[in-house]
């Protein structure tokens, strides 16, 4: 086999994608891409399988897509789907990845011409919300006993025997006020509102049911009139709602105080069940009784204290109590006393104890006695001294007699000195009738120098 042209080079980083890769991100794509959304279109190759399902197609005059609705949502619906049927659905977009086909998955379903009123509705339900109309922040409590309740409602409808019936037999003690009005067709939202005006001006219930019984979407219309909505929420009295069946919520529902899921059950909202108040009265009579009785004990037992403590405080109980008490203050005086006064009486023992060994006399007669001891002792020194002395002095006179001039003039010699007393040594100190002393051993004279004296 020839080739008129080489073949093209393999490209290695290609992204191939399989099949199910592109349905699987296209299905990702296309349901995060989308909301629940509203589609209005003719039914067509409708069926039915075993499983319950509904698979059908909405067409107009240019296109069509494929829908499902699953068993569980075909069991609420309103309306079971036919062919050549006008229906809006309320779906979600999804991708069926086996096929490779778009597709809707239906919630709801309901007539196109009703589906329109409802999105209308969907809008004035959502700008009222916005607003704050239906916050349950602003919402009051009902009373627990009313003590009349006011029944807004059609004076010939079911909703009013229905509740009639349960108010009588739940509690027919409250009084019943009956405000009639006209609750379908055309003039019903006035009515309605004229009705709620009417009960606020005259403010003799302290409690407002507005109620209706069932019917069609379109013949509870007059429940989602704005005007009413804005009455409800301006009332001044609290405001029960019981309108339709289970399934219905209207805006006055959204905007009451509080919503019943049907006239009769409004009924058993607003008021107590006989059987269970006379139990509740009776466990409240119970409770009564009991903190009664705990209370009577209680006062009682303060009864007889007190009692107990009156006879404690009787001035004769007192009396004795304080004369035994001043018997025993006394004794303990008796005793403080007798402590004080022999401790007193050793320490006066003890003081003059002190005093006689302290006493003048013995210390005048201690320091005689010391004072003769020093006196005998000195006399006994100065003896021994004196005779100390008198032996030094007599060996130092000795030894001076024994160098003294004296004992060599008792030898005959001569001691000869000058008038004014100064030894002479030598006959030239001594002048021509110069007074002499001479001093001899035993005296002395005076003479007189008649002439010097030659040396031989």
């Amino acid at each position: 086999m020839t080739y008129d042209k080489q073949p093209p080079a393999l490209d290695f980083n290609r992204d191939i994608w399989s099949v199910s890769r592109l349905n699987r991100e296209l299905s990702a794509v296309l349901q995060g891409s989308f909301p629940l959304l509203w589609v209005q279109g003719e039914v067509s190759n409708l069926a039915r399988p075993a499983s319950g399902h509904l698979y059908f197609s909405l067409k107009d005059q240019a296109a069509q897509m494929r829908c499902v609705m699953f068993r569980n949502k075909r069991l609420l619906a309103a309306v079971t789907p036919a062919n050549g049927q006008q229906l809006l659905v309320r779906a979600r977009l999804a991708f069926y990845e086996p096929r490779g086909d778009c597709q809707l998955i239906v919630e709801h379903a309901e007539p196109a011409g009703e589906g329109a009123l409802r999105m209308a509705l969907e809008a004035l339900k959502r700008r009222l919300a916005a607003e704050g109309l239906f916050d349950e922040s602003s919402k009051r409590p009902l009373p627990p006993l009313p003590r009349q309740i006011g029944l807004v409602t059609s004076a010939s409808g079911a909703a009013l025997h229905d509740l009639l019936t349960v108010l009588g037999r739940r509690w027919p003690l409250t009084p019943l006020l009956i405000y009639p009005a006209q609750v379908q067709g055309e003039g019903a939202a006035e009515s309605l509102i004229t009705a709620l005006e009417r009960a606020n001006a005259r403010a003799d219930c302290d409690l407002l049911i507005l109620a209706r019984g069932g019917g069609s979407f379109e013949d509870l219309m007059a429940f989602n009139d704005e005007g009413l909505v804005r009455k409800i929420r301006a009332s001044a009295i609290p405001v029960l709602t019981g309108i339709g069946h289970e399934v219905d919520l209207s805006l006055a529902d959204l905007a009451a105080d509080r919503r019943a899921a049907t006239p009769s059950a409004a009924a058993e909202c607003a008021t107590p069940a006989q059987l269970a108040m006379r139990e509740r009265l009776l466990g409240l009579e119970g409770r009564l009784v009991a903190k009664t009785q705990t209370w009577l004990d209680q006062v009682r037992r303060r009864l007889i204290n007190t009692e107990r403590h009156l006879r404690l405080l009787h001035p004769r109980n007192q009396l004795q109590q304080q004369a035994q008490r001043l018997d025993r203050l006394e004794q303990r005086l008796c005793e403080i006393q007798g402590r004080i006064l022999r401790r007193q009486h050793d320490g006066l023992n003890h003081l003059q104890q002190r005093l006689a060994i302290a006493t003048p006399a013995r210390t005048i007669e201690r320091e005689r006695n010391h004072s003769d001891r020093l006196q005998g002792q000195l006399s006994a020194a100065a003896q021994r001294l004196i005779e100390q002395r008198r032996q030094r002095l007599q060996a130092i006179s000795a030894a001076l007699n024994a160098r003294s001039p004296l004992a060599t003039l008792g030898r005959g010699y001569a001691l000869v000195s000058s008038s004014d007393g100064k030894l002479l040594k030598s006959r030239h100190q001594v002048q021509p009738n110069a007074r002499l002393s001479i001093r001899l051993a035993d005296g002395t004279i005076t003479a007189r120098a008649e002439e010097q004296a030659s040396s031989d």
